[in-house]
């Protein structure tokens, strides 16, 4: 049956679903290499009838070989399944598999072929088509990983789930071989985990409703969509309202069909009831997609123009300082390094120059994987060779970065849009971060960036971003791609936006209490004036020691701190009262009670000295106020500069000895603090050697297991050149023994010990109506032309006697063959069925029935 027919004879049975009414169909990739066969075929046993997806087949295969992989999959099938030729078309409920020694692309619908030596860097099919079929079917893609060596598919999956696709890998325990699965798993690119057999009832559930029914009702529930984001803020404590609604409206349409909800408000009572499931839905929101040297005219810019200008600019030696915010798994923060260390090299500068780059990013593990410097060898594509060699490590299954370079980087967690930003900064990369966020926040970050960067400063954008209207603040530089140098700009232009994270509590708008209406009573009008005029200015503080309320006057004690409005106590207590207060904070925190400092010596706005009493209260918990401070002041004027008879210091003497004891309890903390850290340094110092001895010893363990390896991989080799030399004797004696039997011609047939035949010769099909498929049945269901009904009999009975049995039989078309069976002896001497041999005795047949006619018969009377 042709390809055609075999299609148009399903497509009568199979229901009209919303995924071809749009002409699309959903194509299942599925990669694999050793031991991946039996995870195919499980997976292929259970796919229902006329699912309405094609599924093709990426596996591994011997060059060297004849592919019978096609015909081993249509026996576990009953789709059909094709080996792909060049320009192929994809149908629904058809497999496809792909040739040995090439490679796969798919692009308008078509699969096409190419030879594997024409992938750049390794040859990895798997993770070519994934990244092929992503781009095609974006939605409609899901790739799949079974059993096999190496990493291939791991890249391939980042990138289908990228585009909105399905990912799916089996457990690394029922793989024959874990580490492609494991691989994936690892680098949490796999919705999915499952046994094959378990896949397609998955897939079938995540595209049973189309994204993009899915997503409007999604647009549909504006309400439950502020739930969901105002949940997702309270459990990671991250705002995404100021992202881009359409990139988030995706991301929660793909996980809410990977949990099967049904609308927006089934999947936000999910969240409520599945913790795990908000820090999935926010590691889906982190687009972390990176790699090394993107966008190369840009690195090449960098190398050869803007660097060798920074540093012919600081002829003397410099510290250049860089930032690179949302930098993912740290390839774009690497790349900046390697460039750095080039055009160090290249120049060979007199003075001492050295590159501190921050790298930063709002998902911990992304800075984890960032911070170990391993990548798998599919850098190989975006690395090349010379510099691989110069700056990597090859440990046989990645890459590890270069200490020097890892060194040079500080990666932590921040997040660009709350977090205060890096500081006189030379070079600020933030590429292809703008574009997933508003408008909006665009304005705000923009000339944040122009705030952290020195004067001259450059900014790196990824191809898609711009500063856009803030083109005073950023220069291009020509024929750098997106390079910009920053300008001096207006002080209007200059960013008012500093992001911090105050608790949002409401600032009161002035430090006066609210007026009460003249309409109440008497009783009241006067509680409120001696309230007004009596009570102490006081201040109500958070754990933090943020100003959360503000009673009474309050200017002679606090003023706003110089430079971006922070209203914590300590940022805005005058300087006689600064560092009393955090001693009195702490002792009020610890004993829960009433601590009070008095006559500190303060100036007024006209210098004019107080004496300020200050006490400091923990307030009982309770749902409002759990935690609180409440602290009061009281100041009255300081005496007159001259001594009285009681020889009572002057103000001034007064200050300075406050001031003096002030220095006196600072040193003293500052000693305390500095034993403290030295302490914790030396404990920290013990730690690390006893890591570093643990470290050693883990090392001379895998040299050791290195070792063994190396000699297991030889005595393999051995054993493999072995059993190579065996098989290659064994196809020899077949080739004799078929040669053998051929020269003969004797018809031969093995059975086993229930007469099923085992194999047969080429003149025993002129006997018994055999074919090559008959081997494995009955002997007696074959059609012969021997007159021999009793041969079954005849045959167990040599199997019970051992004693051979021989017999002249004839045909029905009136030859005579010599059957003999005899039992099969193996070389340990065991019966393992038998072996029944046809001699051709029709000649001799014929001339001892002329021996007997009438002529023959006279002559012997005579």
């Amino acid at each position: 049956m042709s390809k055609n027919q075999a299609v148009d004879a399903g497509a009568g049975a199979r229901p009209i679903s919303i995924w071809s009414a749009g002409g699309t169909v959903p194509i299942v990739a599925i990669g694999a290499s050793a031991g991946g066969l039996d995870s195919i075929i499980e997976f292929l046993a259970a796919v229902p009838q006329n699912s309405g997806m094609a599924f093709v087949v990426i596996q591994h295969l011997d060059p060297q070989r004849k592919c019978v992989l096609p015909e081993l999959l249509q026996r576990a099938t009953a789709m059909p399944v094709y080996q792909i030729s060049d320009n192929m078309a994809i149908e629904p409920d058809c497999v496809y598999v792909i040739p040995p020694n090439m490679s796969l692309a798919f692009a308008n619908g078509l699969l096409s072929l190419g030879p594997l030596s024409s992938l750049r860097g390794p040859r990895y099919p798997i993770d070519a088509f994934f990244r092929a079929l992503a781009t095609e079917r974006r939605q409609l893609a899901a790739g799949i990983i079974f059993s096999g060596m190496g990493s291939d598919g791991t890249a391939g999956l980042r990138a289908i789930r990228e585009a909105g696709g399905v990912t799916l890998a089996q457990p690394p325990e029922s793989a024959k071989f874990d580490p492609m699965p494991r691989s994936a798993i690892d680098a949490g690119v796999v919705d999915i985990t499952a046994l094959p057999g378990d896949m397609p009832e998955r897939l079938g559930n995540v595209w049973s409703v189309s994204p993009y029914v899915q997503q409007a009702r999604v647009r549909g529930r504006p309400h439950a969509l502020q739930e969901l984001l105002e949940l997702l803020q309270a459990h990671t404590g991250n705002n995404f309202s100021d992202y881009k609604m359409n990139t988030v409206m995706r991301r929660i349409d793909r996980r809410m069909k990977l949990q099967q909800s049904q609308s927006m408000e089934q999947y936000v009572l999910f969240l409520r009831e599945n913790p795990t499931e908000i820090d999935l839905l926010f590691k889906e929101l982190l687009i972390g997609v990176t790699s090394f040297f993107r966008d190369p005219k840009m690195w090449e810019h960098l190398k050869s123009v803007t660097l060798p200008a920074m540093v012919a600019a600081n002829p003397d030696g410099c510290a250049f300082k860089a930032w690179v915010p949302a930098c993912s798994t740290g390839e774009e923060a690497y790349s900046l390094a390697i460039v750095f260390d080039e055009v160090m090299e290249s120049i060979n500068p007199r003075g001492k120059y050295s590159l501190q780059i921050f790298a930063t990013d709002l998902d911990p593990d992304a800075i984890d994987r960032a911070r170990q410097g391993v990548f798998s060898r599919n850098i190989e594509e975006s690395v090349s060779a010379e510099r691989l060699c110069h700056y990597f490590i090859d440990d046989g299954v990645g890459f590890r970065i270069r200490k020097d370079l890892r060194n040079s980087i500080i990666f932590a967690q921040q997040n660009v849009i709350s977090d205060p930003p890096f500081t006189k900064l030379d070079i600020l990369s933030c590429r292809n971060l703008l574009i997933y966020f508003t408008h909006k926040l665009q304005e705000h970050l923009i000339p944040l960036f122009h705030y952290a960067l020195k004067r001259d400063g450059f900014l790196l954008l990824g191809s898609a971003d711009t500063p856009g209207n803030f083109t005073e603040l950023f220069a291009s530089v020509p024929g750098s791609g997106r390079v910009y140098q920053r300008l001096d700009a207006a002080v209007h232009r200059v960013s008012h936006y500093f992001p911090t994270k105050v608790v949002s509590a409401n600032v009161p708008l002035s430090n006066e209490a609210r007026t009460v209406s003249m309409t109440g009573n008497l009783q009241s009008q006067v509680e409120h004036l001696l309230l007004k005029k009596h009570s102490p200015a006081a201040v109500l503080l958070s754990k933090e020691g943020d100003i959360l309320y503000i009673h009474g006057r309050t200017g002679t004690f606090l003023e706003p701190a110089a430079g971006k409005a922070n209203w914590n106590i300590h940022a805005m207590a005058r300087d006689g009262l600064r560092y009393h207060l955090a001693e009195l904070l702490e002792q009020a925190n610890v004993s829960g009670k009433q601590e009070a400092l008095r006559g500190l010596m303060l100036k007024d706005s006209e210098n004019r000295s107080l004496l300020v009493d200050v006490t400091a209260e923990k307030l009982p918990d309770s749902d409002a106020v759990e935690g609180m401070m409440l602290l009061t002041f009281h100041a009255i004027p300081a005496p007159a500069g001259k001594r009285h008879r009681g020889g009572s210091p002057n103000p001034h003497q007064v200050e300075l000895e406050q001031q003096l004891a002030q220095a006196r309890m600072e040193i003293h903390s500052v000693r305390d603090e500095m034993q403290t850290s030295r302490e914790e340094l030396k404990s920290a110092n013990e730690e690390l050697q006893s890591t570093n001895e643990e470290l050693q010893s883990t090392n001379e363990e895998l040299t050791t297991s290195k070792e063994e390896m190396q000699s297991l991989n030889e005595e393999l080799y051995t054993v493999n050149a072995e059993l190579q030399s065996k098989v290659d004797d064994l196809s020899m004696a077949n080739s004799d023994m078929k040669n053998l039997l051929n020269s003969t011609d004797i018809a031969v047939i093995y059975l086993d010990n229930s007469l099923h035949i085992r194999r047969f010769t080429t003149q025993a099909t002129q006997i018994y109506k055999l074919i090559p498929g008959d081997v494995n049945r009955p002997l007696g269901d074959i059609v012969t032309d021997l007159i021999y009904p009793e041969l079954e009999d005849d045959a167990r009975e040599v199997l019970r006697t051992l004693a051979f049995c021989e017999k002249q039989i004839a045909t029905k078309d009136g030859r005579w063959f010599m059957v003999r069976v005899r039992p099969y002896r193996t070389l340990a001497n065991v019966i393992d069925g038998l072996v029944a041999t046809f001699v051709n005795i029709t000649e001799l047949k014929s001339l001892e029935a002329r021996l007997e006619g009438p002529g023959g018969h006279n002559g012997e009377t005579q």
